[in-house]
Order: C-alpha cells, then structure tokens, then sequence
C-alpha cells in the first residue's frame, strides 16, 4: 500500500509550499521536522528550501518508502503524540495530510514542546475539488465503498486554530490539476482506505468504471484539487 501511495498520490502545488516557506521562515540555518511524513511527499519539497529537514513517521513501510524517495534526510520512528526530539528542537514544523488523525490532547503540547519559543506550524491537505464535474462523478462510482458509520469529515484544522498554546492562525487555499492516465487513476483513488478494504469484484467494478472514465476523455484526464493550508505559531 505504502508504494502505491508514492506512486499514485501528487505532491503539493509550487504556490503552496512557496507560502509556507515565507511564512515559516526556512532556509539555511533553520530547522524543519515533517510530522507523520507518509512517504515524504511533503518532505522533499521542502529540501530545496535549504533548511535542515528531519522527518518523523511511525508506519515502518511509509518510513521505508521515504527513505528512498529523499535520501539524505533524517528519518525517525515516532508520532505526533511522541516525537523523538529533545524540547525546543526545531524552528517550524509540517504536517502534510495527516493532523486529522492526532490525538490532539496529546499531540498538540508535544508539538509546542519541539518547537522553539514561536515557532511556526503549516498543516496541508490535498483535497479533490469537489466543485469539479469530473469529480462528481467520481464520487457516485465512490459512493457504495464509503462505510455508512464512517464520521462526517470536520475542519481538524480548528483543533490548532483554537488552541491556547498556539496563535495568530492564517488560511490560504491553493487550486490545482494531476494529469492521469487510466493506472495511474485506478491506484489513486485505489489507494484510499475504503476503496482498498473492499471485496476484490467490487474493486473489479469500480476500475472498469475508472477506465471507461478516461477512455472518454481521450486517454489522459487532469484531475482536479484544492490545496488548504494553515499556519500558526507556537506562543
């Protein structure tokens, strides 16, 4: 599962990292921890930023995945609720497609405790564009995987927003496209929990679907996101 996410899930738009770089602060000298990494799809964008980049996942074959895909950088076993890193450690922190599953009672003073005094916290999500047509429609093929107990999704974001140990929260969202063939389709939206827990035949029916969906629009399609991200900083 861990290869098909670095293959099937894109990285964020140049606009948004570029945003977060500014508001953060990095570049040489500072330091920047990319909390429950994945496959580092966020952390290798920010390499180029020239700040030191530590990153921290606690699923081994995410971790593994992100290791060849940015090598050189510092990789560590841990979570957002137990970083592995002594207080005050680092200048800013990331957290890409990954803060609504922290247990934010726990999670959010251990951030504080890594972060020096104000420093910076971007949280990033790709979401698709759900004013698109062609995602519409991709929602109905959807629609029968989504358990019906599975939660509304919530603006996890407001866990930091209203935080006492944290302030001054900014907003920016970002509009973008990934182009996709027919595979590379049928492992994106393959890669997603509930897609992946269903019964093989059901998985059969739901990638014919895919694949007739590109068939129509010539071989490649532009599958379009929205890109939120949020910035506050340690008090």
């Amino acid at each position: 599962m861990a290869d098909v996410y670095e293959r099937a899930r894109p990285v964020y738009p140049a606009a948004a990292i570029a945003w977060i770089v500014e508001r953060l602060g990095l570049g040489p000298g500072k330091t920047v921890l990319d909390l429950g990494a994945g496959t580092g799809k966020l952390t290798r964008q920010l390499v180029a930023s020239g700040a030191e980049v530590i990153a921290v996942e606690p699923g081994d074959a995410m971790r593994n995945e992100l290791v060849r895909a940015v090598p050189g950088v510092e990789a560590l076993r841990g979570s957002a609720e137990s970083i592995p890193l002594p207080d005050g450690r680092v200048d800013a922190m990331t957290v890409g497609q990954a803060f609504h599953w922290f247990r934010y009672d726990e999670a959010l003073p251990e951030i504080g405790r890594v972060l020096k005094k104000e420093g910076g916290i971007a949280l990033i999500w790709n979401a698709r564009d759900q004013e698109s047509e062609l995602q519409r429609e991709v929602n109905a093929f959807l629609a029968p995987f989504i358990p019906s107990e599975r939660a509304a999704t919530t603006d996890s974001s407001r866990q930091l927003a209203e935080s006492p140990l944290f302030q001054g929260f900014e907003e920016r969202r970002f509009r973008f496209e990934q182009e996709l063939d027919a595979d590379s389709l049928v492992e994106r939206l393959g890669s997603t929990s509930f897609v992946a827990a269903a019964v093989p035949a059901e998985r059969a029916d739901l990638e014919r679907k895919l694949r007739e969906l590109v068939e129509r629009g010539g071989g490649r399609l532009m599958f379009p996101y929205v890109t939120a991200v949020y910035v506050s900083r340690a008090v």
